[in-house]
């Protein structure tokens, strides 16, 4: 993977870090997008912007092609929750936009400046959805449509972008971004897979969809199954 160039927005925390981690150890050169501050470093540069912005997406393009000349694969992550803050009665337009502006507008702001330079590599989007596209959770009105979003965006930006860019998406589960988190058996046992997920299952999945020539415009879920296993009340 020696020259090869990947671009990770929400790179400093959670399943974006893990992403960054992954694939510098893998080779490649890395820039990562985020709010939050980061030190760039040999094979990484470390751009500092708002994704909902399209200034945020220009920059972040510009600066990977003047520090590593080329863009191979782009991981659309930076996402925010805003889960069960508010009732559907009760949830303001601002934080509606704001969600939605983050999770969803953001990524189509990447996927349209990125695609140029990814055209002339052959090049892959990977998005990250979430299993609240197929599911949900009580009072999850904003996030829930905004990864149901990314997943139709998904195989639109496949349809336009091929032959020359290909477009997956992953919708982890539990993916547990704590260092010192534990687990109870029940936690465990909601998996079929007999535990709860880390970044690195999804920076692996991720990998594999960049190398999938023959993979466009699908969403895969990566829940260890838990999504499969039906659970009654006793």
């Amino acid at each position: 993977m020696k020259n090869k160039t990947i671009l990770i927005t929400g790179g400093t925390q959670g399943i974006g870090r893990g992403c960054v981690d992954y694939f510098l150890k893998s080779g490649w050169n890395v820039t990562a997008v985020d709010i939050q501050p980061m030190e760039s470093g040999e094979r990484l540069e470390f751009v500092r912007g708002d994704t909902s912005l399209e200034e945020t997406a220009r920059q972040a393009t510009a600066k990977t092609i003047e520090r590593f000349g080329r863009l191979d694969a782009l991981i659309n992550n930076a996402g925010i929750g805003m889960i069960g803050k508010f009732n559907v009665e009760e949830l303001p337009l601002e934080e509606w936009n704001r969600v939605l502006g983050i999770n969803l507008t953001g990524y189509f702001l990447m996927a349209k400046h990125a695609a140029p330079f990814l055209r002339k590599t052959k090049g892959v989007i990977v998005n990250i959805a979430s299993t609240r596209a197929l599911m949900s959770e009580k009072d999850s009105e904003a996030y829930a449509a905004s990864k149901g979003g990314v997943v139709a965006l998904t195989h639109a930006l496949a349809v336009s972008l091929g032959p020359d860019v290909r477009v997956n998406c992953i919708s982890p589960g539990w993916i547990e971004t704590r260092k010192d988190a534990k687990h109870s058996d029940a936690d465990r046992l909601q998996h079929p897979a007999g535990r709860v997920g880390v970044p690195q299952d999804i920076a692996g999945l991720a990998d594999y969809l960049i190398s999938a020539g023959f993979v466009t415009g699908q969403n895969f879920t990566a829940d260890g199954g838990m999504t499969k296993k039906m659970i009654y009340e006793e």
